[in-house]
């Protein structure tokens, strides 16, 4: 099968992660997949892969969410017409919004029958036209699915939208607990994390719904038992507009104890027990997972919290929220759960981390990205049915199929 699958970007966020597994995991059962994102012309994900990658340029545009969302369905857009006039996909996928709306487009324009959509999760915007985008490309999806059921009722409560749960996977060829001693020590040097008490992880930079001012409370409470605890908050590249939020924690930051190691020009400007990493190249995240003594994600919202799975394949115990859809997927014997709006219990739960002990094998078992992909070649074939009902031969072009709305439940 030929298979596209479209992400926002090419930096390390978890859709863009989800895309490049699950074209890897396609592509080692023997399906022709190509990972596509739009960026600036000459630029290439973050990682190497097993499956292609194509890269639709992106124009120069206005400074604004806007105008850079805008931008960037309009490369895609312009991208797809120019390769779809030369080759037949027989899945198109698209993994947010913004390649929803491109596919979407050239729906409407006839272009293509429909397209598959993966909704991680759905934000919240100030703008009608950010919103307007994020609704649509959902909606103009032939088939839809979910990585949590939390997703999937949210659907179809707030939209009747019926979707099918296909969940995330670990690679446990690249997370695991075994470690490079001198390896992961090098990257911790390199990044500014000075050797000290307890490491806590956070993953995905400053974001509301990931909670970071709140960890960076818990942090403070967590020092007054170990005053050389340290707090590495790794990641950060994220297209949305975290401005007035990061401004709240640096200002909180900065009451704690001076500024947090920065990054200028990939260097690290200042040694503190907090660390903000910024985008991590290829091979980081691992070693920066093995080194923690706890990831702590008590998000306020995710789509799925796939950083958990590659924490306890690390051998890392991690701190959750006690609310979807951690709940849905992880136990007790698992991982700690707090409440993530109370800075004093995620606190403590930081703190019974240091001797928790998690027992996540048979939770790793079920999580893989084969078990993923051939669950996902299942929606496929059923989106192949929809759409093209009786598949014309590949010569026949994209233009000869029928889009049908139909949207299915597992």
């Amino acid at each position: 099968m030929k298979i596209a699958l479209l992400t926002h970007s090419v930096n390390p966020r978890g859709g863009v992660v989800h895309a490049l597994e699950l074209g890897d995991a396609l592509t080692a059962l023997g399906h022709d997949v190509t990972v596509m994102a739009p960026a600036a012309d000459g630029a290439a994900f973050f990682r190497t892969t097993r499956c292609r990658t194509a890269i639709a340029p992106v124009m120069p545009h206005e400074p604004g969410m806007v105008p850079m969302v805008r931008a960037r369905i309009d490369a895609y857009v312009t991208y797809l017409r120019r390769v779809l006039a030369l080759e037949n996909y027989d899945v198109l996928h698209a993994q947010d919004s913004i390649s929803g709306n491109a596919l979407a487009d050239l729906v409407d324009d006839g272009v293509i029958p429909g397209f598959v959509r993966t909704v991680h999760h759905l934000d919240d915007f100030d703008d009608a036209r950010l919103s307007a985008w994020q609704l649509r490309a959902f909606r103009a999806a032939t088939m839809v699915c979910c990585v949590s059921d939390t997703w999937i009722d949210h659907l179809r409560t707030n939209h009747g939208i019926e979707a099918q749960r296909i969940a995330n996977g670990v690679d446990r060829r690249v997370f695991h607990p075994v470690m490079s001693p001198v390896r992961d020590a090098d990257i911790a040097a390199s990044l500014g994390i000075a050797p000290g008490g307890p490491l806590f992880l956070a993953v995905g930079g400053v974001e509301e719904r990931k909670n970071t001012l709140a960890i960076l409370q818990a942090y403070a409470r967590v020092r007054t038992v170990h005053a050389d605890a340290r707090l590495v908050i790794a990641g950060g590249a994220s297209l949305l507009d975290h401005d007035a939020y990061a401004q709240r924690f640096h200002a909180a930051l900065d009451g704690l104890n001076g500024p947090a190691t920065a990054f200028i020009d990939g260097q690290p400007v200042q040694s503190r027990d907090v660390v903000l990493t910024g985008p991590l190249p290829d091979g980081v995240l691992p070693a920066l997972y093995r080194l923690a003594d706890a990831l702590v994600m008590p998000s306020l919202r995710e789509g799925f919290g796939l950083a958990v799975l590659e924490a306890l394949a690390c051998g890392t115990p991690a701190v959750v929220s006690r609310r979807p859809p951690f709940t849905e997927h992880l136990s007790e014997s698992e991982v700690l759960f707090t409440d993530p709006e109370d800075p004093d219990a995620i606190a403590a739960a930081m703190l019974r981390a240091l001797a928790f002990r998690p027992a996540p094998e048979p939770l790793l078992r079920r999580y893989s990205w084969e078990a993923s992909a051939r669950r996902h070649l299942t929606l496929y074939q059923l989106h192949r049915s929809l759409t093209c009902p009786p598949c014309p031969s590949a010569s026949a072009g994209p233009m000869a199929r029928k889009r049908t709305a139909i949207h299915l439940h597992s």
